[in-house]
Parts: structure tokens; sequence; C-alpha cells
């Protein structure tokens, strides 16, 4: 009689809504873990059969000569790279199952819960998951270029220039969408409310997904560095879209964070792979639809605050070149500045997580505080 009463309980428990979104975003979570985890091994064992290792520049994207950080990083010389491929890999196809292989499941073995977990949505996840596979591919490409040494930049790989246009039709080709086919053209500011800003909503949307996709490149220079920051960001877009009752969104969060957590297992220092373009590219410009989806592109910039400093020193240290004719800091992105310091990579590394993990936490909360004003 008691057993009977507990299974009645705990069948009511799973059919409370907020306990099966909960359920749905973990699971999703873990799940992408899992696979991510799995095929890390067949895919690492492709990267080091084929060698396709990094080379270690000794020139800027400016063609200036390189001090610190060739001298710094020689040792990673042959160290695989594109390992952001498991990713977005186990993303897309953890999606597809859930709109078409977990469903089948279900019905084989009339367990509804499992078709409970479709995350793929047009409202939601198409765009997300469409820029993530598709500036996915745009960086394996740029990574295998410059592995090979092919293309139009020194030492091969797409010049800067290249990857900067193709961010910008990207990123323009989103605004217009948002804008013209959504209807979109406010800005949400926590605590304070909606502001309407008409045709600026393009400007605003195109320098959100530059801004996280070219810091999320710049800031991916050492061991762990951008897989920990990814993950925390992410981690907050799941927590956000969650009390937005973005469930969908949530799931594919999580379904990232998952991924990520298994590439950071094998990332960590010393790393077994890198990340590459193909992962930092995708990554940081699907982080930057994310927050425009959510109306969160303020709260973006105090999540990612790290990715602020990166990037900033970058067009500090050039403005200072340019104009001044000197250095501020020893070398650009900053974490470099820091290695050139001497402090050991690990240290950099653990620094920057802990500071994300503070302001993901931060932004996590005023977004969520400031959501309903």
């Amino acid at each position: 009689m008691i057993e009977a009463q507990t299974a009645v309980q705990v069948a009511d428990i799973r059919n409370i809504p907020l306990v099966t979104n909960m359920l749905k975003v973990f699971a999703t979570g873990t799940f992408s873990f899992l696979f991510a985890f799995v095929i890390t091994p067949f895919w690492t064992h492709i990267l080091y059969k084929y060698k396709l290792g990094i080379r270690i520049k000794d020139t800027s994207v400016q063609g200036e000569k390189l001090t610190y950080v060739s001298k710094l990083h020689a040792g990673k010389e042959g160290t695989p790279t594109m390992g952001g491929f498991i990713v977005w890999v186990a993303v897309f196809v953890l999606a597809i199952a859930s709109e078409y292989l977990f469903p089948m499941i279900a019905e084989w073995t009339g367990s509804v819960s499992i078709a409970q977990l479709d995350f793929l949505r047009r409202s939601q996840t198409w765009l997300p998951l469409f820029t993530l596979v598709s500036a996915g591919l745009l960086g394996l490409l740029d990574d295998y270029l410059s592995i090979r040494r092919i293309g139009t930049n020194k030492g091969g790989g797409m010049r800067f220039a290249v990857r900067f246009w193709w961010l910008f039709a990207i990123a323009g080709a989103g605004a217009w969408w948002f804008y013209s086919k959504l209807g979109w053209n406010s800005i949400h500011i926590p605590a304070i409310g909606d502001f309407t800003i008409g045709w600026w909503y393009i400007p605003l949307f195109m320098f959100v997904i530059i801004f996280a996709a070219i810091s999320s490149n710049e800031t991916d220079g050492l061991d762990g560095l951008n897989g920990g920051v990814l993950l925390l960001a992410f981690s907050s877009f799941t927590i956000i879209s969650f009390f937005q009752n973005r469930m969908d969104l949530a799931a594919f969060c999580a379904a990232v964070s998952g991924a990520l957590l298994a590439f950071l297992w094998f990332n960590i220092y010393p790393a077994r792979f890198f990340m590459g373009d193909t992962g930092a590219m995708a990554l940081g410009t699907t982080l930057g639809v994310i927050a425009m989806l959510t109306n969160s592109a303020l709260v973006l910039f105090i999540i990612v605050f790290v990715y602020v400093l990166e990037s900033g020193s970058v067009v500090i240290q050039l403005f200072s070149k340019r104009f001044l004719k000197r250095k501020v800091f020893l070398a650009a992105p900053l974490h470099h500045h820091f290695e050139a310091l001497g402090w050991p990579e690990p240290k950099v590394v653990m620094r920057a997580w802990i500071i994300t993990a503070i302001t993901a936490m931060m932004g996590a909360i005023i977004a969520i505080v400031g959501m309903g004003s």
C-alpha cells in the first residue's frame, strides 16, 4: 500500500510542468555531455592520425613579428586543433535525434517522457542551431586551410578581413531577419524596461554578433580559457531562458553547455587538442544570437566581461601602436600580457574562470530580476 502511494506521488511530481521542464533541460545537457564525451576519442584519433595540428604563428594579423607569444607557445606546435567540432556536432545530432529519434523511441516503449525532450522549434532554436552549424563549418574550413598552409593569409587560412566580412554578412542577414521578418525593434534594459530603437536595432544586432564572435576567437589562446568562459556563459543563458519560459532554448543552451563540459575535460592544461575557429567562431556567434533572442544584449557584456577585457586590450594596443607608436601591453590579447609578465598559464586561465563565474552569476541575476520591469 505504501509503495503504491509512493509511486503515485512520483508520478504526480513528474507531471508538474516546472519539474518536467527542469528534467528536460537537465536531461538534454546530460545526454549532450555523454555523447560528446563518447565521440571525442574517435575525433582525436583522426586529428592525430592525419596530423591536423596547429602551427604557431610568428607574425600578427598586421604582419608584425611576434615576440612573446611565439616563444611562450613554441611547445604547442603540432597539437591538434578543430576540437570545437565535437561541440557543435554533438548539439546538432542531439537536436535531430530529439525531433525524430526520441518520438520513435517513445512510441516503441510507451514512455511519454522521452518524447518531451524534443527541443527543435522554429521560434526558439532553429536560428541558433543554424548559426552554430554554419559558422562551425566556416571555421572548420579556416582551420583546415591554416593547417595545410593554404589560403590568402600568410602561413595559411583566411585573412582576418575575409573572416570579418563573412561575419559581417552573417550578422547583417540575421539583423535583417529579426527586424524585417520578426518585427524586433526594441532593446531591453533590466529593471527599467523596453525601449523602441527602430532601425538602430540592425546595427545593434550586428555589433553584438560580431563582438561575441571575434572576442571568442581572441580569447581562444590558452588551454581551457575560452572553453571555460563559454561554458559559464551558455549555462547562464540556460537559466535566463528557463526563467523566460523559453524551455526549448534553455534545453539548447544546456546541450551546448553539456558538450562544452565534455570538450573541457580534454582541453584543460595540458590540452589534448584545441578548440580552433570551428569552435570559437561558431560558439561566439551563437552566443550573440541567443543574447538577442532573449533580449539580453546588455546583460551579455556583463556575463562575458572577460571578452570585454580581451577585445578591449586588442583595440587599445592597436590604437596605441598606430597613433602613439608604443605598446600599452607586452602582448595582446590580455591573457598573453599576463603570460609575458611570468604568470603560469593555468593561473591565467583559472583567474579568468573565477572572474567569469562572478560576472555570469551577476548577469543572470540582473536579467532575471529585471525581466518583468
